[in-house]
């Protein structure tokens, strides 16, 4: 069988308007994930991680957000979503939507 070349496969590799697929994983956070992130690590200070993706295609209509902190001990999953609404309630009013994921952190 013969061995293709990179540029030979970089048509197999093409996405959506001739993207590459891994398009987003290697580009830097946009300006809103950027935003988005500086305020919850302003809010949940204690957080161990924290991770914002634009999952709107880069407009900012919609994220995914993924927070682990030690401020949501002993809150119900609904507490802790409230909480990360609560700190983003300015930036939500311009957002299509939002998904959240919380927890703390195990030891």
């Amino acid at each position: 069988m013969a061995s293709r070349s990179p540029a030979a496969a970089a048509p197999l590799l093409r996405g959506i308007r001739g993207l590459p697929l891994h398009h987003r994983i290697f580009a830097t956070q946009t300006e809103g994930e950027l935003r988005v992130t500086q305020i919850l690590k302003e809010k949940f200070p204690r957080a161990t991680a924290i991770k914002v993706t634009d999952i709107s295609g880069g407009c900012g209509a919609m994220y995914e957000i993924k927070t682990e902190s030690e401020e949501f001990k002993e809150k119900r999953t609904v507490q802790q979503h409230q909480m990360v609404n609560q700190a983003l309630k300015e930036e939500i009013k311009e957002m299509h939507g939002l998904r959240i994921f919380t927890s703390v952190p195990k030891r």
